[in-house]
């Protein structure tokens, strides 16, 4: 796949969209905007906008992009190996038998979920829940590919999965980089976080490359640069109406520059089982589907903890959840409920359009 990505940069290139306008400055007067997107990782469209020199400028940090997103995608898979090197399907698959030396960032990766759950202090956004995620990811697809068979999995077996769900079982050991499940069924799974981290790994590498005036969307997972150097304005990031037809139908927007943007709903990724729609996001205190929300958005400075944040208040109740938004300095969330209705932290309005805010 990476040695293909010069040849798809340059398909790519052919349908870039190239727009220029007068700047306060000599440099800027030479910064084009430049967009391209690619839909091969973490099952969604990944889009990049940005400004840059000229289109050779543009293709290079494009390139190291869609890298990053390969390789992380690779180290994420759950459901697929790699020649040479030591993924979370291999990683579930062998470390409950024994300890599995991983890659460097698959480690920091697993150490940084593990220090967001110690500071959080919950298990909401668990990422040993895989059993039981795993069960359910089974009757959702069976259910999409034959809807007229739909069914919920068991209650018995989601309750036989929870039993293996202690993230305290995953042993990490920073002398030999390997890691351990103490509980041999234990499993991972990186739905909740692994896509804002990777944003954010990129946003990283954009934020010091030569295009810092940048807008990268992956499904969901906003990472806006600085703002816009023709105009100086914020980037406008939508947020998706629950009940919207077309997918581009908005609720609000939010104006934002060098923030990360995610949003957990349960719009997208969903089956329907006698008539009655059951989302992604589960909840382990019930095993079922959260449904106190329709969706909710995270405003912060790093898309991993957006991501991290958002599967947490989607799946939390809302004075549980606004307590530790409102705990967290940098950090800002917005909740729709089922009725449609809005609720949002005190520092969100200054992000919003529908509270005043401007892209100016």
């Amino acid at each position: 796949m990476i040695k293909s990505v010069l040849s798809r940069i340059l398909a790519l290139m052919l349908c870039l969209a190239l727009l220029t306008a007068p700047a306060a400055s000599a440099q800027q007067e030479e910064l084009r905007r430049y967009s391209a997107a690619f839909d091969d990782t973490f099952d969604t469209i990944i889009t990049l906008i940005g400004y840059a020199q000229d289109q050779d400028a543009y293709a290079q940090d494009y390139a190291e992009v869609y890298r990053i997103f390969v390789e992380y995608h690779r180290l994420f898979d759950a459901y697929h190996t790699y020649d040479g090197i030591e993924n979370l399907c291999s990683v579930n698959q062998k470390a409950g038998q024994a300890p599995v030396e991983i890659d460097q960032k698959l480690y920091d990766f697993l150490a940084w979920c593990l220090e967001r759950e110690a500071e959080f202090g919950t298990e909401q956004t668990n990422i040993a829940l895989g059993a039981v995620l795993q069960l359910w990811h089974s009757y959702r697809e069976a259910g999409i590919d034959h809807p007229d068979q739909a069914e919920l999995p068991p209650m018995d077996e989601l309750q036989e999965a929870s039993k293996h769900t202690d993230i305290s079982d995953v042993i990490l050991d920073p002398e030999t980089m390997t890691v351990y499940f103490a509980d041999p069924e234990l499993q991972l799974d990186f739905g909740a976080v692994a896509k804002g981290y990777t944003a954010q790994m990129a946003a990283n590498y954009l934020a010091g490359s030569d295009m810092p005036c940048f807008i990268l969307n992956a499904g969901g997972n906003v990472c806006a640069g600085h703002r816009k150097p023709d105009t100086g304005a914020l980037w406008g990031v939508g947020i998706q109406d629950p009940d919207g037809v077309t997918g581009n139908d908005l609720f609000d927007t939010i104006f934002a520059a060098d923030k990360a943007v995610v949003t957990s709903g349960d719009y997208q990724r969903f089956y329907v089982v006698d008539g009655q729609r059951y989302a992604h996001l589960i909840s382990p205190d019930t095993l079922m589907p959260a449904d106190n929300f329709r969706g909710v958005t995270v405003v912060a400075d790093d898309s991993g903890l957006c991501d991290f944040l958002s599967t947490y208040l989607f799946i939390a109740d809302y004075e549980t959840g606004s307590s530790l938004v409102e705990s967290l300095p940098g950090v800002e969330a917005l909740w729709i409920l089922p009725d449609r209705t809005c609720r949002y932290s005190e520092g969100m309005g200054a992000y919003l359009k529908s509270a005043g805010a401007t892209n100016k």
